[in-house]
């Protein structure tokens, strides 16, 4: 039984299919990248350098329709308001959530939405925030895509992926984020009370 979602999705451009480091897609759909590498199907077990990823990200730059920015600090902050009035307006409960300059982790509890309706409720009030304001151009797409969602399914998941998106930020080499929207998680499960 699914008890929350672990949501996570990208900023535009920031992995794209050919990632030299692998990823989930099974297809390069856009011409414009094809060029860039090949597609490897899932994470590689040895991780290229740094070097190879910037470089691979450098010539992305160039060829891609819309320009690459990460989050500056400021927009990180802009992005988690969004985020809140998001979990207001949906009435959702956010156990976890980590805003990145070029991903985003969130752990909601089961609701009647699904995780698909979830992210793009996220996605859309977030890429209209910045564009609104004049962070993003108009037509920027903001996200990478529809994201990707883990289903939980225990107390020890949940727990488990909390610390997990609580410690993404400082193995960065970033401050820990508070957010008001968050709530502690308390040990809820469909038919059982809190702890």
């Amino acid at each position: 039984m699914v008890v929350g979602y672990h949501l996570i999705w990208t900023i535009y451009g920031s992995w794209l299919p050919n990632d030299p480091r692998g990823s989930t897609s099974h297809e390069i759909r856009s011409a414009e990248i094809v060029g860039l590498g090949d597609l490897h199907r899932g994470r590689k077990k040895i991780q290229p350098a740094g070097e190879e990823i910037r470089k691979f990200y450098e010539a992305a730059r160039k060829v891609l329709k819309h320009e690459l920015l990460k989050f500056s600090d400021d927009e990180i902050t802009l992005v988690g308001n969004e985020f809140a009035e998001v979990v207001r307006r949906r009435g959702y409960t956010c156990y976890a959530c980590a805003i990145m300059p070029d991903h985003v982790h969130l752990l909601i509890r089961k609701h009647r939405d699904k995780a698909e309706q979830m992210i793009a409720s996220f996605q859309d009030a977030s890429r209209d925030g910045l564009i609104s304001i004049g962070r993003r151009p108009i037509g920027h797409p903001v996200w990478g895509g529809p994201g990707w969602k883990v289903y939980l399914e225990s107390r020890k998941d949940i727990e488990r992926v909390c610390k997990y998106i609580e410690d993404n930020p400082t193995k960065s080499g970033r401050a820990r984020q508070v957010w008001d929207f968050v709530t502690s998680y308390d040990g809820w499960l469909p038919g059982l009370a809190p702890r």
